[in-house]
């Protein structure tokens, strides 16, 4: 047996089992309840894909044009390099925590907490838009079915919207309430509708960019993979903020990993096959609308403004005709109201372990006895989404576009945390071989590093207003406030809960520690 002598920052060495050794507790989940394959459509099913690709495939045109394949591909670059830093992580300590807890470990409880705060609030925020988004197309559907205009205007009543949002959160919590097994089943036919019309949607844009129907569709060139022709480097980092965004929820598969058969490596693989899924959709979703319409900003164009924050709405009948089109509708309502389940495992299980290292009140950390789930954690979640959702479309016309370019911030935000957590963590074996000094080092810390820059660029450039749907606050751009405000608003928080729970922020109930030995029995 292999064990891992740690070391607690200001403590004595402490020698043990990995699992035993490192202060990680037991939540009470349901163990083995997910293979490899059930991880893998976590994974995917928490990104959702048709979901994203409709709500930013637009808008990345719009910033990049041709060059948005490019971006895609360099988006994915930063997520796949964080990928080998939550491998690593997973495999010395597979808790529920993740992101929370492996920055607690290495930078201490205050850099840990904010990392889990981010985490939870970007998770919030996604939420809101997929509820959102399955509520929009749940009435073009019925619109489209029913062959009636008025029916599919309902969604622009925001009382029905609410309403309608608020019913769909609630269907969702309940399933995620009632745990893993409940999840996976629905999971493994809405990933592949997805998957399915994905690819039918692509060889119908092929031909339709063969037969050269549309006047705005383009010849493909290999220039549209070469993302240094982007126009601006302004552009290409609001780009590069969306791309983030299309790959994020992966890391779902690392939430669920103490209740996933080989808790210590089937989560980390099921992260990389969902990358690579996920990577080769994009690419040929966009590659095919892109030749078949164009990336501009007229007509159908991917990069109308009229269109570009809802672009399968525009393209479904044109490119699938009316029967098919409807396919699509059903896709992104698919692909919304299964990610809108998948997602409360991160932030329920985020909520939980930080509750059962004191981080947060312990009534979160309460297991129910039946389903094995953090029922209150996912409750509270499903409450806060739909507050959320409510008060942010009361406010904001355009809280859909703000509110996914904030949420780049929040994703660079605490994956750059998990990545310079593993580089830290691991410091004393990188050293030991060329895998630990590629895989542990160099990896995280340039997807660490990319990322920061990604996070500072976009930082700078959404205090104006012109950025996202170009809405203010006093002048001053409505993503800067909503993303620099949530953030501050974790900080208020973090300073309530040192209050009322000086043991975990004094370093006491889950330890800041380096691996320092490995010995061989």
């Amino acid at each position: 047996m292999t064990q891992l002598e740690t070391r607690p920052e200001g403590g004595d060495t402490v020698r043990g089992v990995t699992e035993a050794g490192n202060g990680v507790r037991s939540k009470g989940l349901g163990g083995n309840s997910v293979g490899l394959v059930g991880s893998a459509v976590i994974g995917i099913s928490t990104v959702a894909p048709v979901y994203c690709l409709t709500s930013t495939l637009g808008s990345t045109a719009g910033e990049v044009g041709v060059q948005m394949p490019a971006v895609f591909l360099a988006g994915f670059l930063p997520m796949l390099l964080v990928a080998f830093a939550y491998r690593e992580l997973n495999k010395a300590m597979p808790d529920c925590g993740t992101s929370f807890t492996w920055t607690v470990k290495a930078f201490g409880p205050r850099v840990g907490w904010m990392c889990g705060w981010g985490l939870v609030i970007a998770t919030i925020i996604v939420l809101s838009n997929l509820a959102g988004v399955a509520t929009s197309y749940f009435w073009l559907l019925a619109g489209e079915v029913t062959g009636s205009e008025s029916i599919a205007a309902l969604d622009d009543s925001k009382p029905v919207h609410i309403v309608t949002c608020l019913l769909l959160i609630a269907a969702a919590t309940a399933i995620s309430y009632r745990g893993m097994t409940a999840t996976k089943g629905v999971q493994y036919a809405l990933v592949g509708l997805q998957l399915v019309v994905l690819a039918v949607f692509v060889v119908m844009a092929l031909q339709k960019a063969g037969s050269g129907e549309f006047d705005t569709g383009l010849d493909f060139s290999w220039s549209w993979l070469n993302p240094f022709a982007v126009q601006s480097f302004a552009a290409f980092t609001a780009g590069l903020s969306l791309s983030i965004f299309m790959f994020w929820g992966w890391d779902a598969c690392l939430t669920a990993n103490e209740e996933t058969s080989g808790s210590e490596k089937t989560p980390g693989r099921a992260a990389l096959i969902a990358m690579v899924v996920l990577v080769g959709s994009y690419l040929a979703t966009g590659i095919a609308a892109q030749m078949a319409v164009g990336a501009g900003g007229k007509g159908l164009g991917l990069g109308n403004p009229d269109t570009s924050d809802n672009v399968f709405a525009a393209l479904a009948g044109p490119v699938m005709g009316p029967m098919l089109g409807i396919l699509l509708f059903v896709a992104v309502l698919a692909s919304a109201a299964a990610s809108l389940q998948t997602t409360f495992i991160p932030v329920a299980r985020t909520v939980l372990a930080m509750s059962t290292y004191e981080a947060l009140p312990p009534s979160y950390a309460r297991v129910h006895p039946k389903f094995k789930t953090p029922g209150r954690a996912t409750i509270v979640a499903g409450v806060a989404t739909g507050a959320f959702y409510t008060v942010m479309t009361l406010v904001s016309e355009h809280v859909l576009v703000d509110t996914i370019y904030a949420l780049g911030l929040m994703i660079c935000f605490y994956y750059a945390l998990t990545a310079f957590a593993c580089a830290w963590y691991f410091r004393r074996e990188l050293t030991r071989s060329a895998r630990d000094l590629v895989y542990k080092g160099l990896f995280p810390i340039l997807g660490g590093v990319l990322l920061t820059a990604v996070f500072g660029k976009t930082l700078y450039d959404m205090w104006d207003p012109a950025y996202g749907s170009g809405s203010s606050v006093f002048g001053v751009g409505s993503v800067f406030v909503i993303g620099v405000g949530l953030l501050a608003l974790g900080l208020v928080i973090m300073i309530a809960t040192e209050r009322k729970s000086p043991a975990f922020f004094r370093g006491e109930v889950l330890t800041k520690e380096t691996p320092a030995l490995v010995v061989e029995d």
